[in-house]
């Protein structure tokens, strides 16, 4: 029953799109982009996905701080950026990749919890005692076994997520610089001892692609207006030709780091906020915001902002004074944002 129960509370009527095998990973999230922005709004559609070896970027991580370079690159492992916010993650052919790609709607935002409960009760029901922990993590006996993401436009969303099946999980350690203010916020020492496979866990034993095809055979017996999407030859020259101007890019994926002079970086409940502000003579010539937060708004807005203001509290609390924070990096309080920006240095 794995995703029922979801997608009875998402919609009436939804459409499964074919992605036809592909293991691209810049395909894959070129498809989930085009879907989401070019397909028919008052549709809901879900995709599923397998990719090769990858580490899939959150959208305001600083690429070469969260990566392995040199292992990366002699083991050919792919680096992409997602446009979803949140942390860095190892996908290879042992995961399971899925997407939800709905109507915009404000309560679904960041709703991590009502999004995972039918996957956690599917999984209980199966003998797999799973839980949400954290912001946005299903746990198995305290171990990582699904991370979930959201992005959202104007007026599509969508919720995404991967299920950690049968990976390769020592691949994961050797892939990723995990950070050590994340490692320590866990308290746990290790990533190995931090993630988990479902296969792991489950009473019958069965590959990915039959624990797919079980989700698909699921919804189609149980889903009254269920059905399945190929797209045309037209729409997938579309999505190749976005792999290639964004997801195939390598300012995309990497981006260029910017000149810094102080460096300011904080732990919240809502995840890092990582500052790099370049000032020259006083006045902010340059500032970039990384971290594994969640929001909805841009932050390059803020940056913005403050850009070419004085380095002074009271200019930067005056030009924060109409900005809603939350919209940008989620449930942080404004105060404590500004004591980041320009405060003590121990804080």
């Amino acid at each position: 029953m794995l995703f029922l129960i979801l997608l009875a509370n998402i919609s009436i009527a939804m459409i499964f799109i074919e992605n036809e095998g592909i293991n691209d990973p810049h395909l894959n999230l070129a498809l989930e982009e085009y879907i989401l922005r070019n397909f028919d709004r008052g549709e809901d559609y879900l995709l599923f996905y397998i990719n090769e070896p990858s580490i899939i970027i959150g959208r305001n991580q600083n690429t070469l701080e969260e990566i392995n370079q040199s292992y990366i690159d002699e083991n050919g492992v792919h680096v992409v950026r997602r446009i979803s916010g949140g942390g860095a993650v190892y996908h290879d052919l042992g995961n399971l990749n899925f997407s939800f790609i709905t109507d915009y709607d404000n309560t679904k935002l960041n709703n991590f919890r009502d999004f995972t409960r039918p996957v956690i009760n599917t999984l209980n029901n199966l003998g797999v005692k799973a839980e949400l922990k954290g912001r946005n993590d299903i746990l198995v006996n305290d171990k990582k076994i699904s991370g979930n993401a959201q992005f959202s436009s104007v007026k599509r969303m969508f919720s995404h997520g991967t299920l950690l099946f049968d990976c390769n999980l020592e691949e994961v350690g050797k892939s990723l610089n995990v950070k050590m203010s994340k490692i320590q916020s866990k308290g746990h020492k290790s990533v190995r001892s931090r993630v988990a496979n479902i296969s792991e866990f489950l009473h019958i034993p069965m590959d990915i692609q039959s624990f797919r095809e079980k989700i698909i055979e699921e919804i189609y017996d149980e889903q009254e207006h269920f059905r399945s999407y190929y797209l045309t030859a037209e729409e997938w020259e579309g999505v190749k030709k976005l792999k290639e101007e964004k997801y195939g890019q390598w300012d995309w994926n990497y981006g260029k780091s910017p000149k810094f002079n102080i460096h300011r970086v904080k732990r919240f409940s809502i995840g890092e906020i990582d500052i790099r502000i370049f000032v020259e003579k006083g006045y902010i010539e340059s500032i970039k915001f990384y971290g594994d937060f969640f929001g909805k708004e841009p932050v390059g807005t803020i940056e913005g902002i403050l850009t070419g203001k004085r380095y002074d509290l009271i200019e930067i609390k005056k030009a924060l004074e109409p900005v809603d924070v939350h919209e940008y990096f989620g449930n942080v309080d404004k105060q404590e944002f500004v004591n980041l920006l320009y405060g003590p240095d121990e804080i």
